[in-house]
């Protein structure tokens, strides 16, 4: 059979200009989801937060989308004495925008006195009612021991099933056992992570989950 000549010729504009169209279609496309996590604590270096950038990071990776991790202290000095959300101004504004526009949230806390912290808890009591009813969630928590282990079902589903929120079966709770050098390392942890994104899956829908990583 002939051999058809491989043809060298540079695209003329007009196929450059289609391509580049093409391109960035697919881009927005695949990174039209965002997920957001919030951390209730306020100090740094803090298990909750390095639990919760993990979780966002890897669930991001999953859906191909694109993520943001905040936590109480990036909402300072104006959460503390907020009555209402329009006393919340500037980049803290902006970050509770994120939390209510978000396609879906990555929240917890660590675990104090049996609860989620006392700010944690202020911040969402600022919310409407319907302000997060279908957002799918992610629920994390992190304590010094394994008895507190129960303070996502006990405490924080309850709270998001108020909002009405999709919060989904697995939660994630790490103790001080779970981590090492500061890291989430414990596989068992891990493999629950990987469980909890891909139930993503089924609450956003218009996107097909890779395999966790």
């Amino acid at each position: 059979m002939p051999k058809h000549p491989l043809s060298l010729e540079w695209p003329n504009s007009h196929s450059l200009v289609t391509l580049h169209d093409k391109i960035d279609r697919f881009l927005e496309h695949n990174m039209s989801l965002h997920i957001v996590g919030f951390a209730g604590s306020l100090s740094r270096p803090s298990k909750a937060r390095l639990l919760i950038d993990l979780v966002t990071t890897r669930a991001a990776a999953a859906l191909r989308a694109s993520a943001a991790t905040y936590d109480l202290t990036d909402l300072q000095p104006g959460l503390g004495t907020a009555q209402t959300l329009s006393d919340i101004e500037g980049p803290p504004r902006a970050i509770v925008d994120s939390l209510l526009s978000a396609d879906a949230l990555v929240v917890g806390s660590p675990v104090y006195k049996g609860s989620y912290t006392g700010l944690f808890k202020h911040l969402f009591d600022l919310f409407d009612p319907a302000a997060l009813a279908g957002k799918p969630v992610l629920l994390t928590a992190t304590g010094g021991g394994e008895r507190h282990a129960l303070v996502i079902e006990h405490q924080l589903r309850p709270l998001f099933g108020f909002f009405e929120a999709v919060t989904l079966p697995t939660g994630i709770y790490a103790s001080g056992a779970d981590f090492s050098d500061g890291v989430p390392t414990s596989p068992a942890l891990l493999a629950r992570i990987d469980r909890a994104i891909i139930q993503f899956q089924t609450t956003l829908p218009h996107r097909p989950a890779a395999t966790a990583a």
